[in-house]
């Protein structure tokens, strides 16, 4: 393995890429694929029209597109031209996009012809590009990145994109990532074997922060990254043998279906290294089914977008740990805080706050909102707010017992989902389980459960057996089944939709 160098701005990782390797494969969609080579000139073409365009160092551009090649050399070559990148989620309504466009300040949006469509008689405030037409808007470029003349220093402090989620209610805030901040995500999959033999098979959209830290790597090491522009297992399992990938990274409901698919075991996966998991709760039983099945190891990431501070599960060496996402990640802090902000005592639940390089530079145009997620040490250094609840074990292991605003309170009682979703999946009925609170007159809330069935099933039974693994103020009060619970684009269960179905059904 080659030595790490010191902070590069990935623009010139690219371009030596495509110097030392022109010929190996840099990225693939379906039957296409770009050489270090074309994708190197692509980038640099696309960096020299950006400039032409009056784009300079600390402005941004914004993607609105589904998965293709052009969609990764037009992200890298505005990172070429020190131009942020606004990866925006198609899932959004076009009212929601609009604002986000004019958040990011993005003189230029970059879209499909679907979402284009999808956009239509939307007034937006930039100049829509048709993505499909970028030879167009690359006529005359030369394959030459600018100068910028910019120190390193510089480089650092320039916003490298601006991460907005399809959010629940109302407009999502832009999460500013520095140069600086990708680069500790950089050095991270370094160390995790991202390099020029490593083949990275994803398939989650490129406007997720999941499907980033995976890719980014791959591409800042020279390695080959495949890309799916839509999931579906068949084909992942088609394309793992195909391009003996080396890598991925999957969503817990990513590795359900997989395991599930009835070919599965047909298939030889024997190529894989690693295989990672971040985004929404990973069941222990799954994760010990993958580690059975899947080969290749599996390591787990908990953080947030925003960074702060994260841990890392290596589940293939630490199989008693599986309840867990394991420990703060080298170089991070984790403290759990109560109601008071005071840290907890060990075993004690808290709320989750971090501290680390790899930390936004704060929200967007939103200073209020930046200040809200930040909480500060007594010694003055900041911490990012979670939101999440989680308690360490004695061998310093995070368990997460769910989001802050998702506990249960019953009869003056805290009441922390996961435990009961925990219970309910020791069933071997149940598939998958979700756990909210609903108003009782009695108790103030009650939990109530709704479970995913493998067939068919008596549901009194299973509260019964699932309430006589807890505690007397934890017992669910009723239990729904449901074809499938209600999922985010990137697999996280929303708790929220099931809430309101439970107010709808009063």
């Amino acid at each position: 393995m080659t030595a790490i160098p010191d902070f590069t701005p990935l623009g010139r990782l690219v371009e030596r890429h495509a110097r030392e390797r022109p010929d190996a494969p840099a990225v693939t969609v379906g039957d296409r694929t770009l050489t270090w080579r074309a994708l190197g000139e692509r980038s640099a073409r696309i960096a020299a029209a950006l400039a032409r365009e009056g784009l300079a160092p600390g402005d941004a551009v914004a993607i609105l597109a589904a998965t293709c090649l052009d969609y990764v050399a037009l992200y890298l070559g505005a990172l070429c031209a020190g131009v942020a990148v606004a990866p925006l989620p198609p899932s959004a309504t076009p009212e929601q996009l609009a604002v986000m466009i004019a958040d990011s300040g993005a003189p230029l949006l970059f879209v499909d012809a679907a979402n284009r469509e999808a956009m239509a008689g939307q007034r937006l405030p930039a100049r829509g590009l048709a993505l499909e037409a970028l030879d167009d808007f690359l006529a005359d470029a030369p394959p030459v990145p600018p100068d910028l003349s910019l120190s390193l220093a510089e480089w650092q402090q320039l916003p490298f994109n601006i991460i907005y989620s399809s959010g629940t209610t109302g407009v999502p805030k832009g999460i500013v990532h520095s140069f600086a901040m990708r680069w500790a995500h950089l050095i991270g999959g370094r160390a995790a074997g991202y390099g020029a033999e490593a083949v990275t098979l994803l398939s989650t959209p490129l406007y997720s922060n999941t499907t980033l830290v995976a890719a980014l790597p791959t591409l800042a090491w020279g390695g080959h990254l495949v890309l799916m522009p839509k999931f579906d297992v068949e084909g992942f399992l088609r394309l793992s043998e195909r391009h003996r990938a080396t890598h991925t990274m999957l969503v817990p409901v990513q590795y359900r279906r997989i395991l599930a698919h009835a070919c599965f075991d047909s298939f030889d996966l024997s190529s894989y290294q690693l295989k990672f998991c971040t985004s929404a709760p990973f069941e222990a039983e799954l994760k010990r089914e993958v580690l059975r099945r899947f080969p290749g190891g599996l390591i787990e990431y908990y953080g947030m977008t925003e960074g702060g501070g994260g841990t890392v599960l290596v589940a293939h060496k630490h199989p008693e740990k599986l309840h867990t996402v394991g420990h703060p990640i080298e170089g991070h802090e984790i403290l759990l805080l109560d109601e008071a902000d005071q840290p907890v005592p060990v075993g004690g639940v808290g709320e989750i706050v971090g501290h680390s390089p790899a930390t936004m530079t704060g929200y967007a145009n939103r200073p209020d909102a930046t200040a809200a997620t930040q909480w500060r040490h007594p010694d003055g250094r900041i911490f990012i707010r979670t939101g999440d609840l989680g308690r360490f074990d004695s061998d310093g292991f995070l368990e997460l017992v769910g989001r802050k605003k998702d506990m249960i309170i019953s009869g003056g009682f805290n009441i922390y989902p996961v435990d009961l979703e925990a219970a309910l999946a020791a069933h071997p009925m149940v598939a998958e389980a979700a756990v909210v609170g609903a108003p009782s007159a009695e108790w103030g809330e009650t939990p109530v459960g709704f479970v995913v069935l493998k067939g068919p099933a008596d549901l009194e039974a299973i509260r019964a057996f699932a309430n006589a693994r807890l505690g007397r103020t934890q017992r669910l009060s009723r239990l729904v089944a449901v074809e499938e619970l209600p999922r985010s684009a990137i697999g996280k269960v929303l708790k929220r939709a099931l809430r309101e179905r439970l107010a709808a059904e009063g």
